[in-house]
Formats: C-alpha cells, sequence, structure tokens
C-alpha cells in the first residue's frame, strides 16, 4: 500500500471515529464472508459501519480522534463497528450474532469515550430501544399533569357531593 493511500485511509478512519456515537471492536477470526456479509447488512439496517481495519493505521487513526482508549485492542483479525445513531441497537445486533457465531469475539467498546469491557456491552443490549424510551419518557410527562388534574378536581368534587348529601337530608 502506498503511503498516500494509508494517510488516506488513516484521515477516513479518524473522522468515522469522530463522527461514531459508539465504538466497538471485534474479532472476526474463523467467520466466512457470508457472515460477514450477513452481519454488515444487519448492521447498516440501523446506521452502523463494520469495518475490517489494518492495526497499526487504526491505532494511528484513533489518537487524534478520540478513541485512544481503544489502540490497545487492535490486536489480531481486528474489526470496528461503529454506530452513528443508536448505540443501543448496535449492541443488541452484535452481542445476538456473537451468540450466535461464537467465532465473532467482541473485545472492547467505546460509548461516550469511556470503555466498555463485554459485560457492559451486553448491559447495553439489554436496554430497550431509543424509541421504547421516549415513549415511556413521554408517557411519564403525560402522566404527572393527568395527576395533578384529578387531585385538584378532587376538592370541589368532594365539596358538591357534601353539599348534595346536607340537600338530601334537608329533604329538598
Amino acid at each position: 500500500m502506498i503511503r498516500t493511500e494509508k494517510k488516506q485511509l488513516v484521515s477516513e478512519l479518524q473522522e468515522k471515529f469522530k463522527k461514531a456515537k459508539a465504538a466497538f471492536v471485534a474479532d472476526y477470526k474463523g467467520l466466512k464472508v457470508e457472515q460477514i456479509t450477513t452481519l454488515r447488512k444487519s448492521l447498516r439496517d440501523v446506521s452502523v459501519e463494520f469495518k475490517v481495519v489494518k492495526n497499526t493505521l487504526a491505532m494511528i487513526a484513533v489518537k487524534d480522534a478520540g478513541a485512544e482508549p481503544l489502540k490497545d485492542y487492535f490486536e489480531g483479525t481486528t474489526a470496528v463497528a461503529m454506530s452513528y445513531a443508536d448505540p443501543v441497537a448496535a449492541a443488541k445486533i452484535l452481542t445476538q450474532f456473537a451468540k450466535d457465531e461464537p467465532k465473532l469475539k467482541l473485545k472492547v467498546g467505546l460509548l461516550g469515550g469511556k470503555v466498555m469491557n463485554l459485560n457492559e456491552i451486553k448491559a447495553l443490549s439489554e436496554l430497550p430501544s431509543r424509541e421504547v424510551l421516549l415513549g415511556r419518557f413521554v408517557g411519564m410527562l403525560n402522566a404527572v399533569p393527568t395527576g395533578l388534574v384529578r387531585v385538584l378536581s378532587g376538592v370541589p368534587r368532594k365539596f358538591v357531593y357534601t353539599l348534595a348529601a346536607i340537600q338530601a337530608k334537608k329533604g329538598n
């Protein structure tokens, strides 16, 4: 590979690491091309790019991209999944694929500058999707005013019931 091509690859990787909300490093040794293609397709549907990288170029790229904690994990056959939208969806797909195909070994993840080990990636994959969380949040926001209206309307309602009871007791 020519030096200019390497520089171009490094700069492209740097931009991708900067844009990514989360990145996951995996070892894909032993996977067949069809399996990797299937994984790429399912990840592409949720705005995740799965890219096989050269370790030396990736180590150079992460230095200036704010993903430097990943540099220690670029050994062997390495691929990086970069999530540009929903990190939870990426974690779900990767952990499920790793469960189905044990040859894919997740090494580490990076979310918000924090390194995630395998257990943390699994915990992230068990979270509900962004849409579900937003729906729950909107439901909670709607429940607060509704409850307030019920409480505030209870005072006049009890007053009206009391007046109706007094009127019924006096016999009209």
